[in-house]
């Protein structure tokens, strides 16, 4: 049985203040690099329609050098709350950027400061900023001073075990204006593997006076419970457990409210929800987006019978046709009766 703490029910039951902003949910989607453009938004929003959604990550240099902003820079003018994130390690680059940021239409504006990834830490990005937290707060200031809404960050709590700085590091994102903070309870070394430390984020949350968001191993209701209880934070960000599962953040969402647990989807609704998906991407960058849409139909091919066969034959799909035609011959399948099998939890990989 689920519950929250009356307590934590009064907290959680009020909008969550970004600075002058206000979200009317507690559940954030987070960014995520070739995931989240406005299809799995949209996606993820007929569930969620009160929570905060997130761009890909815009690299900052490369916006400077264009004249036309970056489909993944692409917001609907229905889509609110949005907020655009960016990364890079220039200050005046990011001040620029945030500006184009806001003129498209971001409620808020997010600098990443916690991507692991070697390409993006290399060039002073991401999670290398953990390690320069001067150029960090040079960042956070210049961004504020540049755009009107509210500027946010999204880190992790240190660069490796031996390097834990998120206490300190968190306090000067503050001071420098940021408006909210997301902690990953992870380190930069450890990148998705090990279990989030849930611990750090409470600890954060005790020395900040702004909003504190839990990320990491946010993968059902209970998760986000459990979190939120043991950190006291204001609030949960799901990232990977949306992969193929674009119903997660409504179904926190709906509890936080209700205290209502919404019934899972079956498998012909997962698929029926991935069929709109590669429809929708294919309307939306023709070819491309079909080619893009092969590793989001092999996440939601799963716990049924035939997945495992499924999967292999969408991750090679080349026509919008042809995977429409595979998705509706396993719905059939499934219509006519087909019994359910488990499939190992944790099948879902980050690509």
């Amino acid at each position: 049985m689920i519950s929250l703490s009356p307590i934590l029910q009064a907290r959680l039951s009020q909008p969550l203040k970004i600075g002058s902003f206000e979200v009317k949910s507690r559940v954030l989607q987070s960014p995520l690099s070739g995931v989240t453009d406005m299809v799995f938004r949209r996606l993820v929003r007929r569930y969620a329609p009160d929570s905060m959604m997130y761009t890909e990550m815009v690299n900052a240099t490369g916006l400077h050098y264009v004249k036309q902003l970056p489909k993944i820079m692409e917001v609907d003018p229905n889509e609110r709350p949005i907020s655009v994130q960016l990364f890079d390690c220039r200050p005046d680059f990011l001040a620029e950027a945030a500006i184009k940021a806001v003129a498209e239409g971001a409620d808020t504006v997010d600098i990443n400061m916690g991507c692991p990834v070697n390409k993006i830490t290399k060039n002073g990005g991401g999670s290398s900023l953990l390690r320069q937290p001067e150029i960090a707060e040079a960042i956070v200031r210049e961004v504020v001073k540049a755009v009107d809404v509210p500027v946010t960050v999204k880190t992790r709590i240190g660069w490796n075990d031996n390097e834990i700085t998120i206490l300190d590091f968190a306090k000067r994102m503050e001071d420098a204006g940021a408006k909210m903070i997301t902690v990953h309870g992870r380190t930069r070394a450890q990148g998705y593997n090990g279990n989030a430390r849930w611990e750090w984020i409470t600890r954060v949350k005790e020395v900040l006076s702004i909003p504190v968001i839990g990320n990491g191993d946010i993968f059902s209701v209970e998760a986000a419970v459990r979190c939120l209880e043991q950190t006291g934070a204001d609030g949960v960000m799901c990232s990977r457990g949306t992969l193929g599962y674009p119903f997660l953040v409504g179904e926190i969402d709906h509890f936080l409210k209700t205290g209502e647990i919404l019934p899972k989807p079956t498998p012909i609704q997962r698929l029926e929800c991935a069929r709109d998906h590669l429809q929708a991407l294919w309307e939306y960058k023709g070819d491309r987006g079909v080619r893009q849409a092969r590793k989001h139909m092999t996440w939601y091919a799963k716990g049924f019978v035939g997945a495992a066969e499924l999967r292999g034959q969408l991750s090679l799909v080349e026509k919008v046709d042809q995977g429409l035609a595979m998705i509706d011959q396993a719905i059939e399948k499934l219509a006519n009766g087909y019994e359910l099998e488990e499939e190992a939890e944790g099948s879902l990989v980050m690509l």
